[in-house]
C-alpha cells in the first residue's frame, strides 16, 4: 500500500472520529435519507451543530445531499464507510443509495 493511501484512509477516520459523525452517518444508513430537521429531533443536537458535522462528513465523500424544496436531504454516499460501520457497530451489510462510491 502506497503511503498516499495511508493518508486518506487517516483523513476518513479522523472526519468519523466524533460520537456525532458516527450517529449521524450510521442514522442515514440505517434510516436513510434524511434532512437536518429529522436529525436534530433524534440526535438532540443543534441544527448548527448538525450542519458543521455534515459539512465535514459531504466535504469528505462520506455524505452527498439533494435539494427538495426549501429542504436538503442527506443520504449515506460511501460503501467503504458502510462497511466500517457495520463492522464497529455489528451490523448487517447496509444497502446504499443509487449512484455510491
Amino acid at each position: 500500500m502506497a503511503e498516499e493511501q495511508y493518508e486518506e484512509k487517516a483523513e476518513l477516520l479522523k472526519v468519523l472520529a466524533h460520537p456525532v459523525r458516527l450517529r449521524i452517518v450510521r442514522g442515514l444508513l440505517k434510516e436513510g435519507c434524511r434532512n437536518v430537521s429529522c436529525m436534530e429531533r433524534n440526535l438532540g443536537q443543534s441544527q448548527s451543530s448538525i450542519s458543521q458535522h455534515l459539512a465535514k462528513l459531504k466535504l469528505a465523500g462520506i455524505v452527498r445531499s439533494r435539494r427538495s424544496g426549501n429542504e436538503v436531504y442527506y443520504e449515506a454516499a460511501s460503501r467503504e464507510v458502510a462497511e466500517l460501520i457495520a463492522v464497529l457497530f455489528g451490523d448487517g451489510a447496509y444497502e446504499l443509495p443509487k449512484g455510491e462510491s
